[in-house]
């Protein structure tokens, strides 16, 4: 055995010639293991090489070890050798004969991003028009009969049902941006799109915007929405609070008492505002948002739409109400 030219290191000879099982090999790969420095070269009979390893103690490496260890090899022993989660080795195993095992990280492994176009715009000067969505379930636009019962009850609250009242529109968890697109399509001046993935911005939603031809009247923010609605005062401006906003989160990732609260405590919303929400099965919305009340809650399978608007909408949707019931008497 050669001797180490530290004290501090007990070292162990590996012959890597006689090491045949790959398991084995992906074990020292994988473990944080220290090369010992031998002073003198090793010589072995059969000529194979010999590679000394020995664990890492907390202490005690000499300065002229050290300095060996980063001018040879480039590894500085006082840094963290464990690596990244992400870059961690996995074992891919091969099936049938002749098929060896193949190390990949989980950056390799993790399949590209891609597009479809599912979607498509279905009111207004934009009709017909197709949208890109990505694949999967990272992102989950608006189904589209909920989008179009959304901007139905809308354009029927607001007095106007052939179009939306002309205003701006929010987008909060925009994703695709359909629901936005959608509200310039159907009369709204401006959208403002609020979306946190800067993939998505660049791949999906930005494209549907200069597709549609409506990038000049659309506003991206590429920040997280309690972030947009802890600082909805300067993004507000003089321009005053929305007109409309959509709310459409992920499901899972958000509490929608917490939201709802933080929306009705923002600058966003004014006395006029229409507030559109879609939100799982059982869960339990408030018949009010601020000074807004609920003036329709409808369901979908499971997705639930919830609008609010302002009290003078609703009494508006009750009195249309009364007098068609009382044309079906007649």
């Amino acid at each position: 055995m050669a001797a180490s030219s530290s004290p501090i290191l007990s070292p162990l000879h590996y012959n890597c010639n006689t090491i045949n099982d790959n398991k084995k090999k992906l074990f020292l790969l994988a473990n944080p293991l220290l090369f010992s420095i031998s002073s003198k070269p090793i010589k072995t009979n059969e000529g194979s090489s010999i590679i000394l390893f020995s664990y890492k103690s907390g202490s005690g490496l000499t300065a002229k070890d050290k300095k060996v260890l980063v001018e040879r090899y480039g590894f500085d022993p006082n840094e963290d050798i464990s690596e990244p989660k992400t870059k961690r080795i996995k074992e891919v195993l091969g099936q049938g004969k002749g098929k060896g095992k193949k190390v990949v990280t989980e950056e390799e492994a993790k399949p590209p991003r891609t597009t479809h176009k599912l979607l498509q715009v279905l009111g207004g000067k934009a009709k017909r028009m197709k949208l890109l969505s990505p694949k999967g379930m990272d992102v989950r636009p608006m189904m589209e009969v909920v989008k179009g019962a959304a901007f139905d009850i809308l354009q029927v609250a607001g007095g106007c049902p052939a179009s939306l009242r002309p205003g701006r529109w929010l987008d909060l968890y925009s994703g695709t941006g359909s629901v936005g697109i959608e509200a310039i399509s159907r009369g709204c001046s401006e959208v403002h799109f609020v979306e946190v993935d800067p993939w998505v911005i660049s791949n999906v939603l930005r494209p549907n915007l200069e597709w549609t031809r409506f990038l000049d009247v659309s506003v991206i923010h590429p920040v997280r929405v309690e972030n947009f609605l802890e600082q909805a005062d300067r993004f507000v401006g003089s321009d005053g609070p929305f007109d409309y906003i959509s709310v459409t989160p992920p499901y899972i990732q958000v509490d929608y008492g917490t939201l709802m609260a933080q929306i009705s405590k923002s600058a966003i919303i004014g006395e006029d505002t229409f507030i559109v929400v879609e939100y799982p099965l059982r869960t339990n919305m408030l018949d009010s948002c601020g000074c807004l009340v609920k003036i329709k809650d409808r369901r979908f399978g499971r997705t639930h739409l919830a609008i609010y608007g302002p009290k003078w909408a609703q009494k508006k949707r009750e009195s249309q109400n009364t007098f068609h019931n009382t044309a079906q008497k007649f």
